[in-house]
């Protein structure tokens, strides 16, 4: 059965955002007297939406909500100053554009659709859907699911594109197919994935245009 239904995640998948998530975990940690943490660091801690990732960049004792309303707020400042698409997605998606397609992420709503919408992305995607939706956050299938509805297609004929265990586990729960991106942020943590793609360029390949429905 062809795919004829694309879901991205956002972070690490479509756009590398860590030089500005570096710059906000670094300017919230100087407002604490911290010491600056590197990109590297950085990169380990995303994936899991922005809760997680202050709980790892903080010291336990340090971490609340308040501070975490800081961040968003220093993030939200400097959400696009050196956040990238990766090479090769702009093609691909204007490969594909007259399929059904959207972006699934555990990025707070407001930001996600903000960078979408700056970096040139927002007429590939029918919707965004981002945390705070009332969805449970991946790996729960909720998102790709509502994504599904929003879309009108099917699960046996979607395919997740994801760089993190947590968008293997959401597509394998939500019965769609999943693609993990290995030039991304995260780690499959050993699972299998449908799909391989170690660099953009094995998308076309993977995904040729002739697989139209």
């Amino acid at each position: 059965m062809p795919i004829d239904t694309f879901l991205f995640d956002l972070d690490g998948t479509l756009v590398d955002s860590i030089p500005d998530l570096t710059k906000a975990v670094n300017l919230l940690r100087a407002e604490l007297d911290l010491a600056a943490i590197t990109s590297d660091q950085v990169r380990g801690y995303v994936g899991d939406g922005v809760g997680l990732l202050l709980q790892r960049a903080l010291p336990e004792a340090l971490f609340n909500l308040s501070r975490r309303q800081r961040f968003m707020e220093i993030y939200t400042e400097h959400l696009t100053d050196e956040t990238l698409i990766y090479p090769g997605i702009m093609s691909f998606l204007e490969m594909h554009h007259d399929k059904p397609m959207a972006v699934v992420t555990n990025k707070p709503q407001q930001l996600a659709d903000i960078i979408v919408d700056r970096l040139g992305l927002a007429p590939f995607f029918q919707t965004v859907i981002g945390a705070e939706l009332a969805l449970q956050k991946k790996p729960h299938p909720d998102m790709v699911h509502h994504a599904l509805s929003q879309l009108g297609s099917r699960a046996e004929r979607t395919v997740l594109f994801g760089d993190h265990h947590v968008d293997l586990r959401a597509a394998h729960a939500a019965g769609v197919k999943s693609c993990f991106c290995a030039w991304g942020l995260g780690h499959n943590d050993g699972l299998k994935s449908d799909f391989l793609a170690e660099t953009t360029a094995d998308l076309p390949r993977l995904f040729p245009e002739a697989n139209q429905p």
